[in-house]
């Protein structure tokens, strides 16, 4: 997956410097798109997010981390702070799902983790997201101009079963509610006749912990987890 990104990306930016600096045609499509106090846009995109463990002690650190790819729809509005410098607020929707897979190691003399139902922990995130990032952009060349983002979100996780009483024992993953991430990415602005198409990348990064404990303290499923946090990217493509 990873590679695939990478290849689309060096694709699209090798094909729009070709045809931006050595057409002899260049035509400039919204030449004063950015002088706009005030734009408005939505995006559409897709996520793989997993999670980083930190461990108590190195028994029991082996827990894999399958990543599925996500969906991401929401809204923008960017503010123009100078030639080169936006702020935008991005909130929108999120929705992804992770599966953990402990090892047969964690076997307990009540918990057998030869058995998918202890082994296997599908944790589904619906966010609430709120990220508010700042813009950086280069010299416009043409009908593009590549930028980098890079700032702050919250969210509401309307799948994190934070409030439930049941744990790993009755087979409920939880983790927080209202986690924080900082991300940073890039992307590039195609200038286009009737609109601006801005594909994007960046990488999420959790901050705390976001582990809700079981409530046996010596839990096979979270006993020796001391933080456990998201990390991934999201690509997402902006409409202005």
């Amino acid at each position: 997956m990873k590679k695939l990104i990478t290849l689309i990306f060096l694709i699209i930016f090798t094909h729009s410097s070709y045809a931006q600096l050595f057409s002899k045609e260049r035509v400039k499509y919204r030449e004063n798109w950015d002088q706009k106090l005030l734009t408005y846009g939505y995006y559409l995109g897709f996520n793989s997010l997993d999670f980083k463990f930190q461990y108590k002690t190195d028994a029991h650190k082996d827990i894999s981390v399958k990543s599925s790819t996500g969906f991401n729809v929401g809204l923008i509005g960017s503010l123009r702070l100078s030639d080169y410098f936006d702020l935008r607020f991005e909130p929108g929707l999120s929705f992804t799902s992770r599966t953990l897979t402990y090892p047969e190691s964690y076997t307990t003399l009540t918990d057998d983790f030869t058995s998918t139902s202890n082994s296997e922990r599908i944790v589904k995130s619906t966010y609430v997201y709120l990220p508010l990032l700042l813009k950086i952009n280069t010299k416009r060349i043409n009908n593009f101009r590549p930028f980098l983002l890079a700032g702050a979100s919250a969210a509401l996780n309307l799948s994190s079963n934070e409030k439930s009483l049941d744990d790993n024992s009755a087979g409920k993953f939880r983790t927080i509610s209202n986690p924080n991430f900082l991300e940073l990415g890039f992307g590039i602005d195609f200038y286009l006749p009737y609109f601006k198409f801005s594909p994007s990348i960046r990488g999420v990064f959790g901050q705390g912990n976001e582990l809700i404990k079981d409530m046996d303290s010596n839990s096979p499923w979270t006993g020796n987890i001391s933080k456990m946090q998201t990390r991934g990217f999201f690509i997402n493509f902006t409409v202005q």
